[in-house]
């Protein structure tokens, strides 16, 4: 039993909105497979002119309000619909704490970068930008900017940008946040976007699949990206479901492919498990970060292995949201939130010929949580790892 565990972060309100959706009905319907997820063939967004699958949302968004106009883009849209969701929640704390001590932390890899990229394809046609752009709609902190801007806060606020586990990270700076009394509450998530950037750059590594990702298959072979905005309201005040604990690694193992065996993973779980005091039996479900690649998969079912044996089981919700880069982390750490707050089944893995790599159990048929907790997994480029257990906790 670790010496230090900390004390449970209770989780206020959720928003989210996926290629799932983001009414509570269409989500759950997505998660037990009675419905199908917004994962579309798109043939026209790759210079190479080959087709991919992409995650994409499909509703309506909301218009940012004019007085905010100079933060008006696709990425901040999408934030806005999940901020939408849980702006009762954050009013209540604005007034029990006030706006001073409410944070605003963002993990994201894209932000406006979308509407830089229409920006600028004007700019080779026409040679002029669109009047209302701005390179700021590009910056990683506009969107967290734009969140405090929205809801008037004025307490700490910035984004944190460490590839695909960088709306993971975000749960430390606000487990850190709340610990030493520098705020009374947080809100924190990823928010990323489609644009052609990063598909042509997963691309060109060869990392992208034209088909439906198939994670620990024996037929998987790459990835689908997608886009999505989660949003938590995080604070000491006890709620039903809380993040009991965080854990990270950085094997710094290669720029683009994880250590081989899984070093880095099997620490940042470790550690999430240590935070929370604890152990890997009463964990129920380990929602894996699982993007279908061979190198992925691989290491991450050896690690969760050497932990967990075949005892809990194992899904990759990508199938139904594509990997959402920086937002990955609070996308599935918001599953997780459905999950707990629902009681509803664990999302199936649809994989008809597991590898012969893959040891771990997988969720084959619908079952519910049988542990304390889920943990869930957000691997990074250059060996940036998050491991995150979430639970119910009487504090």
């Amino acid at each position: 039993m670790p010496t230090h565990v900390s004390r449970p972060i209770f989780i206020q309100d959720c928003g989210f909105h996926s290629a799932m959706g983001s009414e509570n009905i269409a989500i759950h319907q997505c998660l037990s497979g009675q419905r199908a997820s917004n994962m579309v063939r798109d043939d026209h967004v790759l210079n190479t002119a080959t087709s991919t699958i992409v995650g994409r949302v499909k509703e309506v968004l909301p218009e940012i309000p004019p007085h905010l106009s100079d933060f008006n883009s696709y990425n901040n849209q999408l934030a806005l619909s999940a901020m939408q969701q849980i702006e009762a929640s954050v009013q209540q704390a604005i007034d029990e704490f006030g706006a001073s001590r409410i944070a605003v932390i963002i993990g994201t890899s894209t932000s406006g970068i979308a509407d830089g990229e229409i920006a600028y394809q004007q700019k080779l046609t026409s040679s002029s930008f669109p009047q209302a752009f701005h390179y700021r709609k590009q910056e990683l902190g506009n969107t967290c900017d734009f969140i405090a801007a929205y809801f008037g806060l004025s307490g700490p606020c910035y984004a944190v940008s460490t590839a695909c586990s960088s709306s993971g990270r975000v749960f430390i700076t606000a487990q850190r946040l709340l610990r030493s009394g520098l705020v009374d509450a947080v809100i924190v998530g990823g928010v990323d976007t489609l644009c052609r950037l990063t598909l042509n750059g997963f691309n060109g590594l060869e990392a992208l699949s034209n088909n439906l990702c198939v994670p620990f298959s024996q037929a998987r072979d790459g990835i689908n990206i997608g886009e999505s905005a989660a949003l938590m309201l995080l604070s000491n005040t006890p709620a039903k479901v809380a993040l009991l604990g965080a854990g990270d690694s950085s094997d710094a193992h290669h720029i683009s492919a994880p250590h081989p065996e899984g070093v880095g993973a099997e620490q940042a779980m470790k550690k999430a498990l240590d935070d929370a005091g604890l152990t890997s039996k009463d964990i129920g479900y380990i929602n894996a970060h699982g993007t279908a690649t061979p190198l992925n998969d691989s290491m991450e079912s050896k690690a969760i292995y050497r932990l967990f044996s075949d005892q809990v089981p194992v899904s990759s919700t990508k199938p139904l949201t594509g990997h959402t880069l920086g937002a990955a982390s609070t996308t599935e750490a918001a599953i997780a939130w459905h999950i707990l707050k629902h009681d509803l089944p664990l999302p199936i893995q649809h994989c008809q010929d597991k590898a012969e790599d893959i040891e771990v159990s997988l969720v084959e048929t619908p079952i519910k949580l049988q542990g304390k907790a889920i943990l869930s997994n957000s691997f990074a480029f250059g060996g940036n790892n998050i491991s995150l257990i979430f639970g119910y906790a009487h504090d």
